[in-house]
């Protein structure tokens, strides 16, 4: 599971996050909405303990980001598009592979990882060539698989399919639709509504660092009596004026 309670984060006079609070419960993909700057990707890193809140803090599978933040790590598999940092040199095996090995597992629980993740990601066709010369949805996958390979609890995914054509955005789709039914805890953000709602049960909808909406979207669309897409439009277009 993951609480988010009261943070807040400030580059010199910006106020990035105001004091956001929500909570995913364990097996539920919850989708990340807002528009760029809103405080998405803030968010993502802060529970990645890539960065530290000027206040508040959050709770992965009973560990405080400020307190623990090692044993958060050690439950957390993190994706933030458009950096894959895959080794060109490196099939995409020993990419996976090398991943697996800095998560203390064992050989043989690699070689088991990687063949699930070579089937459910249907990377086959490539999984021993090197990545240099890979399209932008080979490469995602890879990295989707390396950062998963220690099969953590928690999984951040920051518009994971952007960019992505539909055959590879619709195979991340399945594996994120595996996640929830092995009960895995997925915070997901995306511009596509079509694909948040897809996949999500929740969503929390930010702007200029707070939280405008958090509820499941059939709750959301019956209170407003509009679509998801036009609620979103609503609510930011009402606050950004």
């Amino acid at each position: 599971m993951i609480e988010v309670k009261g943070l807040k984060k400030s580059f010199k006079d910006v106020e990035a996050l105001r004091g956001i609070d929500f909570f995913v419960p364990r097996g539920e993909v919850l989708g990340l909405l807002g528009e760029n700057g809103a405080g998405k990707t803030t968010t993502l890193r802060i529970l990645a303990t890539m960065l530290k809140p000027n206040s508040g803090t959050a709770i992965l599978n009973g560990y405080d980001i400020l307190e623990q933040p090692h044993m958060v790590r050690k439950n957390l598999g993190i994706l933030f598009g458009g950096e894959s940092g895959l080794y060109d040199r490196l099939t995409a095996r020993e990419n996976i592979c090398y991943y697996g090995e800095l998560n203390d597992m064992s050989k043989e629980d690699i070689e088991k990882r990687i063949d699930y993740l070579t089937d459910i990601l249907e990377m086959g066709e490539y999984i021993d060539r090197r990545v240099g010369k890979f399209s932008k949805g080979m490469k995602q996958k890879v990295s989707i698989a390396r950062s998963i390979v220690h099969n953590p609890p928690i999984m951040l995914f920051d518009e994971p399919t952007s960019g992505l054509d539909v055959s590879a955005a619709r195979v991340i789709h399945r594996f994120l639709d595996e996640c929830r039914q092995e009960g895995k805890t997925v915070i997901f953000s995306s511009h596509s509504m079509g694909e948040v709602e897809k996949l999500c049960e929740k969503i929390v909808i930010i702007h200029k660092g707070e939280v405008l909406a958090y509820d499941s979207i059939e709750s959301l669309k019956a209170k407003h009596n509009m679509d998801l897409e036009n609620l979103f439009v609503e609510m930011v277009g009402e606050r950004g004026e």
